[in-house]
């Protein structure tokens, strides 16, 4: 059982919501990411998702670009990357969910991604511009299962989608909750509720949603309907909004917003 897997069967059995943040490596420093990852476990963080910066993104709206383009501007890499990953693997115990685009690890070479990943304890992969149908360019290379493939399904996938998505996918499926881009949203769409019940027609896994939660609030009505809550771009804005401050404080601007909502999923 890997660890996705073992924290999601242990936050069922304490009927909590798993809660997902969203970091770009290397925002503003590769240094301060490695601080905020054991800040966000001690903040009540279930997963972390940690994003390769990249210059051309697919899914993500200008908060995370904007975040890329720091991180990209101080020099930051996938071995870095990496390297970061296994300092902070001896240190935490939560899952790591690297999220990047093909070309990126296409150009690293897919049987070394793995290889590397696997090595250094990354957990899962998500890789938005990877279609199910070509899963097994990387799957192949997987040694067991410490490495989950986790594909996306949006408002507009098609049930035929929604059934292969479920067919290649290992430990969850990440929904997104509204067409567009990542982006912190005013209100949840008001399909969300009906998507998702769609999709737990073709799947037993558990359902992470991302994309415009952005406050305790939302993250407690997503709960309602699902058993991951993913938020990107409003921790990616603590950061931005506080650049100038002390890491110190940064780092606290981040950890209320991650404990505030951990306290609201919790009731």
């Amino acid at each position: 059982m890997n660890r996705i897997e073992k924290k999601f069967k242990q936050l069922k059995k304490q009927k909590q919501t798993a809660l997902m943040p969203y970091i770009t490596a290397g925002d503003p420093t590769l240094d301060f990411s490695k601080k905020l990852i054991k800040e966000l476990e001690a903040a009540g963080a279930d997963m972390i998702e940690l994003g390769v910066p990249y210059s051309d993104p697919l899914a993500d709206g200008p908060t995370i670009q904007q975040a890329a383009q720091r991180a990209l501007s101080a020099g930051t890499d996938l071995e870095q990357i990496f390297d970061l990953i296994e300092e902070v693997r001896a240190e935490i115990e939560i899952p790591i969910i690297l999220m990047g685009y093909y070309n990126s690890f296409y150009n690293y070479g897919l049987k070394e991604i793995v290889s590397k990943a696997e090595t250094v304890g990354v957990d899962g992969l998500i890789i938005p511009d990877l279609p199910p149908e070509e899963a097994e360019k990387m799957d192949k290379f997987k040694s067991g299962d410490q490495l989950s493939s986790i594909f996306l399904l949006a408002p507009t996938s098609s049930e035929k989608r929604m059934e292969l998505v479920n067919r290649q996918s290992d430990e969850f499926i990440y929904c997104v909750s509204t067409l567009g881009v990542t982006g912190a949203r005013s209100k949840l769409s008001s399909q969300l509720q009906n998507f998702l019940t769609k999709v737990r027609k073709y799947s037993d896994y558990p359902l992470a949603v991302g994309f415009g939660i952005s406050t305790p609030k939302q993250a407690v009505q997503v709960a309602e309907h699902a058993e991951g809550v993913i938020v990107g771009s409003a921790v990616i804005d603590r950061i931005a909004d506080n650049l100038e401050q002390e890491e110190k404080v940064i780092l606290e601007e981040v950890s209320s917003l991650v404990k505030n909502m951990k306290e609201a999923l919790n009731g």
